[in-house]
């Protein structure tokens, strides 16, 4: 019995010791400040002891070496529990640290809006053994607003440049913004947040170029190395909001760590998701997923922020996120709903460009109502080829195609206004050469000024033309013609715009 006992006791400490867990890369190096050039590793990696098992102490017990066998009580606990980076001391750390704790307002509406996305970051974050802390870094980046969008047209909870959402394949078009959508913007920050740790080998330098940009962080490095300064994330000379960044995640970091040290109250996030994934086939309004999913439609839309429409086109969004509980009863109300049609809008791309109130007139719809669903300006032609939202013909049966709701765009360019101006015909001046000389069609000119198109002008009689603003404001001062003063003023359909190059960014991502 005796030699049972000791079998069995030398049993537990075996599995006690596969439980222990070593240090990571960050934590072995943590005093130093500085990180492994290797990739990140787990916070919970398993430690197989070598040589004879020794008894583990009751202060090892509770240090964090040995992971518990108990699930998280909530899911700050079990954020708490895969803490890997190496903690950064500085004074501008205690300075947010204040900042924070003394605004407990704005720290409990931002927390309580996390806790519909941090199960999902928390799961991503293990799934890849990247250290827990940057489930927290949406409240440095948006305050978890996956509205957010900043001064430098980045967007969405993990604040995405447009260039950079696209190196990342997050879509942006006409339907959907996806730097905004919760999967694909979270899959798309922890991707770039690992390219980044494994150019640096450093977690604080890569948050650093995750705010400032890459080839800054390394333009940085490269000017210490070349005075002989030091590189880390400190020593390098930054802009201010990047010398801020990792300070503030530190802050909320400790404030999490030790909520009562900061008399800071989180609220209770559960430990199970909050939302599931569910699968639709057709294109189908919000406002009727809401309906069959028992929710309000602001309730839809803070889990589903990439839509910028009232439909959700299947071709390019085949799967929705619904509250955990609802997702059933979506599904049940969906397969009762057999007949009729799911969505009452879809995607018309426009064959030629044309004026605002000729695209209502063919879709059926006021000219007020395109506008407002497709947020056209005044003064603004439809060009060619651009998808426009209008409402859908109770006989059409056809989703739209995977390509327009990929690649849709509203594409337009003003108008031009024309006004109605005279000029003196000169020796030998036709309907010809007047149409040659102000780039107009001959056949214009003859019908403003009822002749025919062969005909031919005496020296000094007037002539009607219409004529683009600017040009007949140039022409006027120039003195080479005299014009009247016009008061109709006719539209015509300009040359393609020419576009620009990217926006200027402040966020260098």
């Amino acid at each position: 019995m005796k030699i049972l006992h000791i079998a069995c006791l030398a049993g537990l400490l075996w599995l006690t010791g596969c439980a222990t867990t070593g240090s990571t890369p960050d934590q072995a190096s943590a005093s130093g400040n500085t990180t492994s050039t290797k990739g990140p590793a787990s916070p919970h990696t398993p430690v197989i002891p070598n040589g004879p098992l020794k008894p583990i102490t009751a202060a090892q017990a509770t240090s964090g070496e040995v992971a518990s066998l108990s699930a998280p009580a909530d899911l700050w606990d079990r954020i708490r529990r895969g803490f890997a980076m190496p903690d950064l001391q500085h004074e501008l750390v205690q300075d947010r640290e204040q900042w924070y704790a003394t605004r407990p307002d704005y720290m409990q509406r931002m927390t309580e809006r996390s806790s519909k996305y941090l199960f999902h970051i928390v799961e991503e974050l293990e799934r890849r053994g990247m250290p827990t802390e940057l489930a927290l870094l949406p409240y440095i980046e948006s305050a978890f607003n996956p509205q957010a969008v900043s001064s430098a047209k980045a967007a969405g909870m993990w604040q995405f440049m447009p260039a950079t959402g696209n190196y990342f394949d997050l879509k942006q078009n006409a339907f959907r913004d996806d730097r905004r959508d919760v999967l694909a913007s979270t899959r798309a920050a922890l991707d770039y947040l690992q390219k980044l740790y494994g150019m640096f080998g450093d977690w604080h330098l890569a948050l650093a170029a995750y705010n400032w940009g890459e080839g800054s962080v390394s333009r940085a490095i490269a000017r210490n190395q070349k005075l002989g300064l030091g590189t880390t994330y400190t020593d390098l000379n930054m802009p201010a909001e990047t010398r801020m960044y990792v300070p503030k995640l530190q802050a909320v970091k400790n404030i999490v760590a030790n909520p009562d040290a900061f008399r800071t109250e989180l609220p209770l996030i559960e430990n199970h998701p909050y939302f599931q994934t569910v699968d639709i086939t057709h294109d189908i309004d919000v406002s009727l997923v809401a309906t069959l999913a028992g929710i309000r439609e602001e309730d839809f839309r803070a889990l589903n922020p990439s839509y910028k429409r009232p439909v959700i086109l299947a071709a390019g969004t085949p799967q929705i996120l619904l509250p955990w509980d609802n997702a059933k009863v979506f599904q049940r109300n969906l397969e009762a709903k057999r007949e009729g049609q799911y969505a009452s809008w879809t995607v018309w791309s426009v064959p030629t460009t044309m004026t605002v109130a000729e695209a209502a007139q063919r879709a059926g719809m006021s000219e007020a109502d395109l506008r407002s669903m497709n947020n056209i300006p005044p003064r603004m032609l439809i060009k060619a080829g651009s998808a426009l939202m209008v409402p859908r013909s109770t006989t059409t049966r056809q989703d739209v195609s995977s390509h327009l709701a990929d690649n849709g765009q509203l594409s337009l360019t003003p108008e031009i206004v024309t006004r109605r101006t005279t000029v003196r015909a000169g020796k030998g001046d036709t309907v010809a050469s007047i149409a040659r000389r102000y780039k107009l069609a001959a056949a214009n000119v003859a019908d403003w000024n009822d002749v025919r198109a062969n005909a031919a002008f005496k020296v000094g009689q007037q002539i009607v033309v219409y004529l683009p603003v600017r040009q007949s404001q140039a022409r006027s001062s120039g003195g080479s013609a005299r014009a009247s003063a016009a008061t109709a003023g006719k539209r015509q359909a300009p040359a393609p715009a020419r576009r620009g190059g990217s926006p200027s960014k402040v966020k260098r991502r």
